[in-house]
């Protein structure tokens, strides 16, 4: 294998030339375009080159790109630092500055000047500035022979050297990334701007048209963007806030396209994908959708009921929990989509198939059968094996994910924990920092709300977790109140210190000794325990196990696709790294005698209309524009186009990233995949994964039309390509 490995690491990107291309699956890193997919690109329309993507000697699209907050991606949208991203990205954001007195979730929120902008301490946006191969630099002396923890112990010497010797300003930051399981490293040079404010946000009845009902599905009718500013220092670097901050100059802004979308139309998504696992075996993709999956999805649904429940009637708590509820159900309703979409294309066999090959390629080849053989099955028996425990492992980790008020008491428990490693001497310093962080948890907590959503869970979990992996303790106190939720849950919530930040604060402002002991008296901290220590030492630890073992032979696997399947093009997993995909403007047929079109429009928002209805009511003021066809500039054949899908293989991260045309200039924003494709992330099929993006059009004359914003209009530079390129000097 080190000799198969060896050309790899010195040419480690030209086994992607000669390869067959998919020309809608993959996440290309930019700085590779012009070597690997450029003529491809541009056969399939692409007007620019790969070096208006990405180049360290002019401003390029990828100057244009940043990463929002490290969860979302961003563009700039004007030379003046104008940031677009999603509704949902920005939603945060917007919830902290909402109030009953001024809802902007509900009501929306537009800044006439830039002294009405609203600052968002610890949101961040992060420009790439290069990227390199370090390949060879670190995993350098890195052989076969080492064990799993002194490979990775010399692979950090190597970091530690590398680091040293790389150049860049004191304003700028390093990310080191390994690709391909580990085969491949790539340093990102980086600079964080650290003053990013509010500008404007449509109300949740436009940005989030739909909500949890048509989360995830095709057609869409959202309106799923808001506008923040990035501000720099006066010397236009980056800055802590501050009021003599100025808007950010760009090294390139992205021009904006009013002439819309046709089928069969090239575009791109550029952005910061989350995390992908295409390469997995099949018993991994088994224990997913089979396994992981459907825990999850038991225990969010029963939080979700309960949340939805107490939402719709009380308007404080829908505010209080509208971040959390949003979060819960985007992960469930893909989880959902992942299982039935992976059935539908059949996916497991697929993946069988493609094993059947792979094992019949190797024992073909002397070297291969060597080097290679025996690898798969080793890997998918680890996989199953650790099956059980990967399963209980979600089911701990949703209970204490929706339970907030074990939550709290788990952070208690780390909190003493830590003081016993730091010392008791730090620790009133070590509690006013946990305090800190907490307060803002309980300002958005209601003590009815978690204690249903405990009943709920707890019922789950000691019914679907064997009793041999919970723990004596926790399994104890289950029994001491009937087995029952209800009883746990109404015991635990009536006594604990924990179910108020004041109450927390008093119960910790006691010396160390006397908060060790008591923590042991106060029912959900006692429980936690319980449930903890079993969690310790009969799941995680038989889970953590087997990973050095599974992440060593998935390594492995990885490199061996690459030298067996010649025929196979592969783009490394998605990892919060740039990246870049492209595809068409295409419809699809999900199901049998059903047939999707490539986009929605105004008519659409119309038709699912429902007075009153949190996901589906519409403003006044938007009926009213509908009404009159009052659509400016922005509609077509006298229709305001909404939404519409193309195929670019996204995933989450992805959210807010930029659909260029094949200029590079802003078509819409991408925001969502279809349900029916959710599980592109692991099992990705061209014939029915499709990306959704917000129609720039209907941005545009949300914030002109709607919201009367023409000032941020007037910031932007409209253009027509399909006439020629022609500039606007005013859309409204």
């Amino acid at each position: 294998m080190r000799q198969l490995l060896a050309k790899y690491l010195v040419l480690p990107v030209l086994f992607l030339t000669h390869l067959s291309a998919h020309a809608t699956e993959g996440m290309w890193l930019p700085q590779l375009l012009n070597r690997l997919n450029e003529k491809e690109m541009k056969g399939m329309g692409m007007k620019i080159s790969a070096a208006d993507i990405y180049s360290l000697n002019k401003g390029s699209l990828k100057d244009a790109i940043v990463s929002f907050g490290g969860f979302c991606t961003g563009e700039i949208i004007s030379s003046q630092g104008l940031l677009l991203t999603n509704h949902h990205c920005g939603y945060d954001a917007i919830q902290k500055h909402s109030t009953l007195q001024n809802n902007y979730l509900d009501n929306g929120f537009w800044a006439r000047n830039k002294q009405e902008e609203l600052s968002n301490p610890g949101l961040t946006a992060t420009f790439i500035v290069r990227i390199e191969d370090i390949t060879q630099q670190v995993l350098q002396g890195i052989t076969g022979k080492l064990t799993e923890r002194e490979r990775q112990s010399a692979i950090d010497k190597n970091l530690n050297t590398l680091r040293t010797t790389i150049k860049k300003e004191s304003y700028q930051d390093l990310v080191i990334k390994p690709f391909f399981d580990g085969n491949q490293y790539f340093l990102f040079v980086t600079e964080t701007y650290k003053d990013v404010r509010l500008v404007g946000a449509p109300p949740s009845s436009i940005g989030k048209f739909g909500a949890d009902t048509d989360n995830w599905v095709w057609p869409r009718h959202t309106g799923d963007f808001s506008i923040f500013r990035i501000y720099a220092g006066k010397d236009n670097l980056p800055a802590e806030f501050s009021k003599d901050n100025v808007p950010l100059k760009p090294k390139h802004f992205l021009p904006i396209s009013l002439d819309g979308i046709a089928s069969n139309d090239f575009t791109m998504v550029f952005g910061f994908p989350g995390r992908t696992n295409e390469y997995l075996p099949s018993e991994a993709l088994k224990l997913t959708v089979q396994g992981q999956d459907p825990a999850r999805v038991q225990m969010r649904d029963a939080a979700l009921k309960v949340i939805d429940g107490f939402m719709r009637k009380d308007e404080q708590i829908k505010i209080q929990y509208a971040t959390k509820y949003a979060g819960t159900a985007n992960a469930w309703k893909k989880w959902i989509g992942e299982m039935q979409g992976v059935r539908q294309t059949n996916g497991i066999q697929r993946k069988l198939d493609q094993e059947t090959r792979f094992q019949q390629l190797v024992q073909a080849n002397p070297a291969f059968r060597a080097t290679y053989g025996g690898l798969l099955d080793s890997l998918n028996n680890l996989y199953k094996e650790s099956g059980p425990a990967a399963i209980a492992r979600d089911y701990y980790t949703e209970l204490l994910r929706s339970t907030e008020l074990l939550g709290f008491a788990n952070g208690v428990i780390s909190l003493l924990q830590e003081t016993r490693l730091k010392g008791e001497e730090n620790y009133a310093e070590l509690r006013q920092q946990f305090l800190d962080k907490v307060k803002p948890q309980y300002q958005n907590y209601n003590n009815d709300v978690d204690r249903e959503v405990a009943v709920a869970l707890l019922d789950i979990y000691f019914k679907e977790v064997p009793s041999n992996k919970i723990g004596g303790e926790a399994y104890q106190i289950w029994m001491e109140t009937n087995k029952d939720g209800r009883t746990t849950a109404n015991k635990m919530y009536a006594a604990s210190s924990l179910t108020a930040y004041n109450k927390l604060e008093a119960f910790l402002n006691k010396p160390f000794k006397n908060v060790s002991e008591e923590v042991w008296k106060d029912p959900a901290t006692r429980l936690l325990i319980g449930l903890r220590n079993g969690y310790i030492d009969f799941i995680n630890k038989p889970y953590d196990a087997l990973q050095p073992d599974i992440s060593r032979l998935q390594r492995q696997y990885m490199q061996a696709q690459m030298d067996v399947l010649k025929d196979k093009r592969f783009y490394p997993d998605a990892n919060s790294t740039l990246r870049i995909t492209y595809g068409k403007v295409n419809g699809y047929n999900p199901r049998d005698a059903v047939t999707y079109d490539i986009s929605t429009t105004l008519d659409g928002v119309m038709e699912k209309y429902k007075p009153g209805d949190y996901e589906f009511d519409v403003p006044e003021k938007l009926r009213d524009l509908y009404a009159k066809k009052d659509f400016g500039d922005y509609g077509a054949n006298g229709k305001m186009p909404v939404c519409f899908i193309a195929s670019n293989h996204t995933t989450g991260g992805n959210s807010g990233s930029p659909a260029l045309d094949a200029y590079g200039n802003l078509i819409g924003l991408n925001f969502d995949r279809t349900w029916e494709g959710t599980m592109s992330d692991i099992n990705y099929d061209a014939t029915i994964c499709r990306n959704i993006m917000v129609d720039i059009r209907y941005v545009l004359f949300i914030v002109d039309k709607f919201a009367g914003a023409k000032h941020l209009i007037e910031e932007l530079k409209l253009v027509h390509p399909k006439k020629g390129m022609v500039p606007l000097k005013k859309a409204s």
